[in-house]
């Protein structure tokens, strides 16, 4: 009967060139695009006159991961200045950190206030 012949079309171009479109011999280069740090925002408490040295400390530790006496010295700058910086960090880590500080706060009844700021 008949018999089938597999035809195989190839072109003329050897394997080691490679293909072009139609791109006219124009080159292309993809720029990556240009990539900026992310803005950092400091976390500050706020003093008040009810708060108790004792939870200041331990917030700063439970919530800041400092060690004792960083914490300490922080408590003191915020008792003494009206304010100090707990850490700084990007947004979405630093507005965690104020909102778990002041539910904590108001967990335990007391008026102790953290804010963020942006960093200069």
């Amino acid at each position: 009967m008949f018999a089938l012949k597999r035809f195989q079309l190839t072109l003329n171009q050897r394997p080691d060139e490679p293909e072009f479109d139609d791109d006219a011999g124009l080159a292309v280069e993809t720029s990556k695009p240009e990539l900026k740090p992310p803005s950092r925002y400091k976390v500050v408490m706020m003093n008040d006159d009810y708060t108790p040295m004792d939870f200041v400390v331990e917030v700063l530790e439970s919530i800041f991961f400092l060690n004792r006496e960083a914490a300490t010295q922080i408590m003191l700058k915020v008792h003494t200045e009206g304010r100090a910086v707990c850490g700084v960090f990007t947004r979405d880590i630093a507005e965690t950190k104020a909102a778990q500080a002041n539910d904590y706060a108001r967990e335990c009844q007391h008026p102790l206030m953290c804010q963020i700021e942006r960093e200069a």
